[in-house]
Parts: C-alpha cells; structure tokens; sequence
C-alpha cells in the first residue's frame, strides 16, 4: 500500500470517528444527565466505566464502519455476482444455506441474547435453531432474487404461518416463549450479518438484471428476520417441562469481576470465529469461481481487521458497561415512577439507533440504490421516531401487564396492509430495516433497561412475559414508519399529477377559439 492510499485510509477514519461521535454523543449525554438527577443512583467509579466505554464505542463503530466499506460489503457483492454469472445455481443456493447457517451462529447480538435467556432454554440450541432459520430463509431470498417474485406476497404467507403456530402456542399453554422467539427475530440480523447480505442481495440482483433490479435487491434482510422467528415458536412449541426464568447478574462488579482482559479475549474469540467462517467460504469460492486481482483480495483483508477489531472493541464496551447501566436506569427510574421510565424509553429509543453500526450501512446503501430518492436522513428520521415509540410502548407494556400480541397482531395487519398500497421498494427497504434497527445496543442496553422496569414493577417471575418482546417491537416499527413515507410519496405524487391536470385543463380552456 503506497503513501496516497494509506492517508486516504487515514481521512476515512477520521470521518467515519466523526459520525461515530455523533451517533454515540447522544445516548452517552442521555445517561451522564440522568446520572445527576435523584431518580438514579450511579456511583462515580460506574460513571468512569460507562466514559471508558463510550470512547471505546465510538473507536468501535468508526473501525467497523471502515471494515463494512473495505470487506463487508464487497465480499457479499462479489459473491452474488460471481455466483449469478456462473449459471450456477444450486452452488448458489448451497452457498446461501450454508453462510446463512454459519454467519448466524457466530453472530454476537445473538450470543448476548441466548446468554441472557440460558435459564429457559439451552443456549446452544437455540443459537442453532435461529441458524436454520436463517439459512433456509436465506435460500428463499435468493430464491425470490433470481426469479424475480413478490416481497409483499412471500411476507403474508410467511406471517400467516407465523401467527398460526403462535396460536398452537397459546392452546399449549406456551404462551411466554412468543416474545423470545420474535425477538430472536431482531436479534440475528446484526453488525456482521447486515453488510455482507445486503451486498450479496444487490450483486445477485444487478447480475440478473431487469427493470426493477435495485427493487429486487432489497428483501434478503426482511425475510431472514422470519425464518428465526419461525424456528424458535417450532422448538418453543415442541419444548417440555416447566418454564422458570432468573435474572442474570447485571452489576457492574459482576461483570467486571472476571477482568477487562477476560471480557476482551471472549469477544475475540466470538468474533474471531464469525469472520473466519465468511472468509473461508470467500477465499474457497475465490479460489474456485472468483479469481480475483490481489489488490482486491488485499483490501477485503485489511477491511476484515478493521472489522474484527471494531467489533470486539465495541462489544467489549457494551458488555462492561452499557448492560449494567441500561438494568440500573431501569431499575432506578421504574422505582420512582412509572412515568419516568416510559418517557426515558423513548427519548433513548430516538437516539439509540444512531449508534447501531448497521443502521449506517443499510441507510447508506438505501440512498446509493435508490439514487437519493430514500436519503440517509429521511431513513434515520424514520427509523429513530419508530424506535423510540416501540421502546416507549414495551415500557407501558411492562407497566400495565399485557400480552404482546396486542401490540404485534395490529401492528403486522398494518405493515402488511400498507404493502398493498406503497411502491413495493418502500415495501422491502422497510422490511429490511426492521431487521437492521435491533442491533448490539438494542439486545445489550435496552433490553437489560426493560428488564430492570420489568422487576421492580411486576417481579422477577413476569420478566419473560413482560420484558422481553422489546427486540421484535424495535424490528416491528420501522416497517409502519418507512412505508409510511412511501403511503406519503404515493399521495404527494397524485396530488402534484391532479394539480397539473388541472393547470392543463384550464390552459386548453383559456385556447379554445370559436370560429363564426
């Protein structure tokens, strides 16, 4: 690598530090105030942690940003175009499965989740479980990429299916594993997996071509989220024995017993696999199909350190930190007042999903596909007012003890009703982002911080039932607030041709000549 393009490496990071910095600030200047109310007693040692942290989150975000730019997204590319050219489609299919299934099962978000739930259900099994689920669904997407088939209609279907086992559920008496299977949902689409689909989805899709190409490349994010979401309600449905559920350890001296160091080596590990597993199948394929010059292959390795090490650094700071904070705020607040904690969930719900690292990618690739008719913040505007009333709303939830089908059944009715009525690329955007949104910060800082309302208000034994659920909320509400803003394009668009109609009647009324 010459001088030029290591400086240009240097400017990239230090943009990618500045919209880390922005995203973080944020929440960071969220929690530091409420730290210096009475409502919440953080002590200053926890205080010092949670600056430690943010500054690590921030270095975090920006190296994984830079590593989504470098390798990510190329190899996902890469591999769906050159897999698409060959012709050869079962090797296509068995790629997706098989990366589908290996991608999820190393995927961080998803071992912070099954950790936190090991008390009701093997962790392993689970995390195997929703690696089906993607893989079989990933096969699908691809599937509905290549021969071109309608989002809308695989989506009724599939949450047609869904809604049925959630009533097999309930005659079961099962009924308190729904909200952790919907939010294995959110859950698995995360900061390794988002990239590298996506761009696999728009190189199939450009591949094949036709008029809607860039429509057809979304969708393979949408359709991932449900296949977990399946599978988990199947082995919850099958699933024997009583259903007891205790709170993990969420102290900071807790966590920060077993060492900084020990943390840091765990995520290593955690990450380290889930990157080997993409690379391997890329390098295989590259060795075998691709052929690629060496100076891509050496930019998809620098971006794949840069991806590790902004992945374990952020996880790192999320795990000493942002968990053991977000339980204490929860906790804290809820105990004070009911009011307080409802009001905190949404003001850090419009704020937590600017340091997703993913939600950059996917807005990024939104504006790209569509040429700027979806702008990056047009999507972020959606998507923060989304999030901040689905974590609003899982906080009254938890407040007046109600199940969560109250919120999901109308809530789907109504994505999947818009769908008929928006251009279907707001359709699969929406969809996709749902995915996207409930990321690292969401399964390690909100959840822990519902968790915490959730026990001081109902008790310990209601935490299954009433905490979590908050993961499928924050997937759920992207897809109103995104197709919202397609239903408002479609209007706009009508009224702006029934105006001009009227400007052209009235002009050809004004030219009429009359003739003796």
């Amino acid at each position: 690598m010459d001088n030029s393009e290591s400086r240009e490496l240097w400017r990239s990071l230090l943009d990618k530090l500045k919209e880390a910095l922005t995203s973080v600030l944020p929440v960071s200047v969220l929690v530091l105030a409420l730290s210096l109310t009475p409502w919440v007693s953080i002590s200053v040692h926890e205080i010092v942690v949670f600056l430690v942290a943010t500054l690590m989150l921030i270095l975090g975000i920006a190296l994984f940003n830079m590593g989504a730019d470098l390798a990510m997204t190329p190899m996902g590319q890469y591999i769906g175009e050159g897999l698409t050219k060959s012709k050869r489609i079962s090797i296509l299919l068995g790629v997706s499965l098989m990366m589908g299934v290996l991608i999820t099962v190393a995927e961080p978000d998803l071992s912070v989740l099954a950790d936190q739930v090991s008390a009701v259900m093997n962790g392993k099994v689970l995390i195997y479980t929703v690696g089906a689920g993607v893989g079989l669904l990933l096969v699908l997407g691809v599937y509905k990429i290549l021969f071109r088939l309608e989002l809308p209609s695989i989506l009724m279907f599939l949450y047609m299916m869904l809604f049925c086992i959630v009533t097999l559920l309930l005659e079961n008496g099962k009924g308190s594993l729904i909200a952790l299977s919907f939010d294995s949902g959110g859950v698995t689409t995360g900061p390794i997996t988002v990239p590298f689909l996506m761009a696999l989805g728009v190189g199939i899709a450009m591949t094949v071509g036709g008029r809607n190409a860039n429509e057809n490349s979304f969708g393979i994010i949408a359709l991932c989220s449900v296949g977990p979401i399946l599978a988990v309600l199947l082995l919850s449905l099958m699933s024997r024995g009583s259903i007891d559920y205790r709170v993990p350890d969420y102290s900071m001296d807790g966590i920060l017993e077993e060492g900084l160091g020990s943390i840091f080596l765990g995520q290593m590990a955690d990450v380290g696999l889930s990157l080997l597993l993409v690379l391997a199948v890329f390098f295989v394929l590259e060795f075998i199909i691709l052929k690629l010059p060496k100076n891509t292959l050496m930019q998809i390795l620098i971006g794949a350190a840069y991806t590790f090490l902004g992945l374990v650094v952020f996880l790192t700071a999320v795990e000493m930190a942002f968990m053991p904070i977000g339980y204490k705020i929860g906790l804290c607040l809820a105990e004070s007042h009911p009011v307080l904690i409802t009001l905190f969930a949404f003001i850090i719900g419009n704020v937590v999903v600017l340091a997703e690292p993913a939600v950059h990618v996917l807005n990024n690739q939104v504006e790209e596909i569509t040429g700027g008719e979806v702008s990056k913040k047009q999507m972020m505007l959606a998507l923060s007012i989304g999030v901040g009333v689905s974590i609003g709303l899982s906080v009254l939830r938890v407040h007046l003890g109600f199940s969560l089908l109250y919120y999901l059944v109308p809530g789907y009715l109504i994505s999947l009703g818009l769908s008929v009525f928006v251009p279907k690329l707001y359709t699969a955007i929406a969809f996709d982002s749902g995915g996207v949104a409930s990321g690292p910060l969401t399964s390690s800082f909100i959840l822990p911080m519902v968790i915490g309302a959730c026990v001081s208000m109902q008790g310990e034994s209601s935490v299954l039932d009433f905490a979590f659920g908050v993961v499928a909320m924050v997937a759920m509400t992207p897809l109103i607030t995104i197709q919202s803003l397609g239903f408002k394009s479609v209007v706009s668009m009508r009224r702006r041709k029934s105006a001009a109609m009227r400007r052209i009647m009235a002009a050809a009324d004004d030219q009429i000549i009359y003739f003796a």
